[in-house]
């Protein structure tokens, strides 16, 4: 992806912000984006807060969106599992509606609208890869296979890796990022803590979680 926004979009307002909470409140579940990506070839996985819940095989919080990652060029074969949807890319507080390939090279979110409603459904994240290799987007040196990170849950949805999750939360540890990090890192192996720690010191060498994994 580049790092320059493309020209265009709509510039949201601090009104029009708040008013995104409503707009993806009927976001749909983790089943739900099962069913409609069910036999694509493309690999894909529930990322985010969801994605930890279906590491605990609980609900542990309240979500206000859902997104899946996905390999950038696998995006094509997606999109066409939504015919009557719209893909707007998002980025930066600003939104392209109906979002053009030149836009969808620059930024990675792309927001599923419902045009009748006005809805948003699903946030589609489009990773930097190569090939079967998964690029980190905050680190481009940490790469992984894809067989690597994507796990499934009892009911064989497939999700990213815990402490890969817990590495994206790091960056801006909101509060319910440090929530995540205390309900799910009791719950790691000492191998995937080790894992996490080993990330974090590569990436935020100076992370606040680093002595809560190494004490």
């Amino acid at each position: 992806m580049s790092e320059q926004l493309p020209r265009g979009g709509h510039e949201l307002s601090p009104a029009e912000i708040e008013a995104l909470t409503a707009r993806w409140s009927r976001s749909w579940t983790p089943a739900e984006v099962a069913r409609r990506l069910e036999g694509v070839a493309t690999p894909w996985c529930v990322a985010g807060g969801w994605a930890l819940d279906l590491f605990h095989g609980r609900r542990t919080r309240e979500h206000g969106d859902i997104e899946v990652a996905i390999p950038a060029a696998g995006f094509p074969e997606v999109r066409d599992r939504f015919p009557g949807y719209v893909f707007d890319a998002a980025g930066s507080g600003r939104i392209w509606a109906d979002a053009t390939p030149r836009t969808l090279a620059a930024v990675h979110q792309t927001w599923l609208r419902d045009p009748a409603t006005g809805d948003y459904l699903l946030d589609v994240v489009r990773e930097p890869h190569d090939g079967d290799t998964w690029i980190c987007r905050h680190d481009p040196t940490v790469r992984l296979p894809y067989r690597e990170i994507i796990h499934h849950g009892a009911d064989g949805i497939p999700y990213l890796a815990p402490e890969l999750v817990l590495l994206f939360k790091a960056k801006h540890a909101r509060p319910k990022d440090r929530a995540d990090f205390a309900v799910t890192v009791p719950e790691l192996t000492a191998a995937r803590r080790d894992a996490l720690a080993a990330l974090l010191a590569h990436t935020y060498p100076d992370h606040p979680w680093l002595a809560d994994l190494r004490g």
